[in-house]
């Protein structure tokens, strides 16, 4: 049947030349991902595998050949689905236009509900978590990323915490229809969620702004808040992260992937500038890198002489800004703070 003919690939079915390449992928060592697939799809491709035994190369070749003449001939390829066409368009829409077109999708089971809910805030995920059945916060944990999970567990009450994270070690046996149902009902109670106007609250906007201003006029500020209001001037300085509280916040475990983040003459320019305050910094990166790469960054430092106080504040920015882009992509969690640690 697979001996070559000339006319081999043509009497091949479409799956059988499917299985064909896949197999050809994986003995070259290509790391092939087929999880996206649909599930039918790969079921009958795994069965395809099983029921071929031997080709020749000939017939492989040739098969590879068409293939790669396929892909070739491809002059655009589009997602297929609204998840893909949103992912697609990530940056160009309107958070508010993204939000509704997956909530339609979801509702119309024209996407996965549970893309939808992963992409929700987590001030909503830990609300639906303390509104809805313990057992169907268990669900919605159980099927959020990890790092998701994790922040939507520490905004929520350590006792309920404990009853869902219980709740979390019956969900295993649930089957797919029921978390389809499951996740439709969370889309559209996270839909009569309310939410403010307004990204995010003073709190949170103050200490964005604040952390990014100058080290007087941060001072300043946070002096005249704490005159006004020092419940608030204390959140915002919870909300703070600056150059002096890394070693607070951050695992030292963490500094040598911040390292990798920041450019080697800005981090070394943040701390040949750093004084007073910022000084334990520098003791505190340094003693969490290898004995060779300190020793190296020392002499580094050295080398550089002396750094303008403006400029110096630049370079910490730039490192407070990487780590708070690595935050916010979940490669690394900033220790909660302490109000009485920061000042």
């Amino acid at each position: 049947m697979f001996m070559d003919d000339g006319f081999v690939t043509k009497v091949l079915t479409s799956r059988q030349k499917a299985a064909i390449v896949v197999r050809y992928l994986l003995t070259t060592g290509d790391d092939l991902d087929l999880s996206a697939l649909p599930p039918a799809a790969q079921a009958g491709l795994a069965e395809e595998i099983a029921s071929m035994e031997l080709i020749d190369k000939d017939t492989r070749d040739a098969v590879v050949d068409e293939f790669c003449n396929q892909i070739e001939a491809i002059g655009l390829h589009f997602p297929g689905n609204i998840d893909g066409a949103l992912n697609l368009l990530q940056g160009h829409l309107s958070d508010n236009t993204t939000s509704r077109l997956r909530r339609l999708a979801a509702l119309s089971g024209a996407s996965d509900p549970w893309e939808r809910i992963a992409s929700l805030p987590v001030k909503i995920l830990a609300e639906l978590a303390r509104t809805e059945a313990v057992e169907v916060a268990a669900v919605m944990l159980s099927n959020l990323p990890v790092p998701r999970a994790a922040e939507t567990f520490g905004q929520i009450d350590p006792e309920l915490a404990r009853q869902i994270a219980y709740a979390m070690s019956l969900t295993s046996s649930i089957e797919a229809p029921a978390l389809h149902r499951i996740g439709m009902a969370l889309v559209h109670a996270a839909d009569l969620v309310p939410q403010p106007a307004l990204d995010s609250g003073p709190v949170e906007k103050v200490g964005a702004i604040l952390n990014f201003s100058q080290a007087a006029t941060r001072e300043t500020v946070l002096a005249g808040l704490d005159d006004d209001d020092a419940d608030f001037a204390e959140n915002v300085r919870k909300a703070i992260f600056t150059w002096a509280n890394i070693p607070a916040r951050i695992d030292p475990r963490d500094i040598s992937r911040i390292t990798r983040e920041v450019d080697g003459i800005t981090l070394i320019k943040a701390m040949a500038g750093a004084k007073g305050k910022d000084q334990p910094t520098v003791d505190f990166i340094l003693s969490a890198l290898s004995s060779r790469l300190a020793d190296s960054m020392r002499e580094e430092i050295t080398a550089l002489g002396k750094v303008t106080a403006k400029d110096a504040e630049e370079a910490m920015n730039a490192v407070v800004a990487a780590i708070r882009r690595m935050e916010a992509a979940g490669d690394l969690f900033l220790i909660a703070a302490d109000a009485e640690s920061e000042d």
